[in-house]
């Protein structure tokens, strides 16, 4: 099992970073010295191109074997290039998310490495990159297509799951259904349990405490059809249960919320930040 503490630091021109003492290894140290050729080369395959952009790579391990690596190049510019002088970089911070999510016993993408690029104390590129995983299918799919029947277990594994992450200090703050892939469940072998993996962790932060409030906030941007945000809640609650405020509070906050998006998408507002180059 993946360590999260066990890294280390390296240079290998022209990123400076981390690394994962389970892959530092002559393939991983190789691929980072050639990262842009073998990124623009015939065996790279993307898996997403938008504000960022992934790409997935097949190594050739030594001792024979294959693996794959997803490598999420980050977009540096305007005020994001900025706020590097002070603070770090979205693929260290994506590497520190990925080591609190296993820290606090929840899945995500085992992290490899990440590598930044400075420049006048700014950075000009930064690469997360993590073991690519090969199951797991995007939680809104479910959320489309499933009846409720179905998706009631799925959502208690899932609530119960976001509650142990709240409960050891740790906080996604892009929990949206696109950042959430489910594997495993009755239809598969060896016991049936739901896996969840937690994606996009340049959003996860470490807490000393997470609050009430802020827990119910937190979920606000997982699309739970209307139906099942009750039962929904009482699986995060447990059988400590939470008080009315907190459902209140769940249920104004995700009012607000979805009345924003319809909003951001009436104005295009995403749009003209990106082409102001403010994200």
């Amino acid at each position: 099992m993946l360590k999260p503490d066990s890294f280390s630091s390296f240079f290998i021109p022209p990123f400076r970073g981390e690394i994962a003492v389970e892959y530092d290894r002559p393939e991983i140290r190789g691929l980072l010295a050639g990262l842009d050729d073998r990124l623009g080369g015939p065996d790279a395959a993307v898996l997403h191109k938008g504000r960022n952009t992934v790409t997935a790579l097949r190594l050739a391990a030594l001792d024979g074997g294959e693996f794959e690596i997803a490598v999420k190049e980050f977009r540096v510019r305007g005020l994001t290039r900025l706020k590097t002088l002070l603070s770090a970089s979205k693929a260290r911070r994506a590497w520190n998310g990925a080591r609190a999510l296993l820290q606090a016993g929840l899945l995500t993408a085992a992290p490899v490495a990440y590598g930044e690029v400075r420049r006048r104390g700014l950075v000009v590129q930064a690469v997360f990159l993590a073991e690519r995983l090969m199951e797991g299918t995007e939680i809104r799919e479910l959320f489309r297509d499933c009846p409720a029947d179905t998706l009631r277990p799925l959502l208690a594994g899932l609530a119960r799951a976001v509650r142990l992450g709240h409960d050891r200090g740790v906080v996604h703050r892009d929990l949206s259904d696109g950042n959430v892939l489910i594997a495993g469940g009755a239809g598969e072998k060896g016991g049936g349990e739901f896996r969840f993996y937690f994606l996009d962790t340049n959003r996860v932060r470490r807490k000393r405490r997470v609050g009430r409030f802020a827990r119910a906030k937190n979920l606000i941007r997982l699309g739970v059809p209307q139906g099942l945000r009750h039962d929904f809640l009482k699986s995060y609650a447990g059988e400590a249960g939470l008080r009315p405020s907190f459902f209140f509070y769940y249920s104004l906050s995700k009012a607000f919320f979805e009345g924003w998006l319809r909003f951001k998408k009436k104005t295009r507002l995403r749009r003209w930040a990106r082409r102001l180059k403010i994200q």
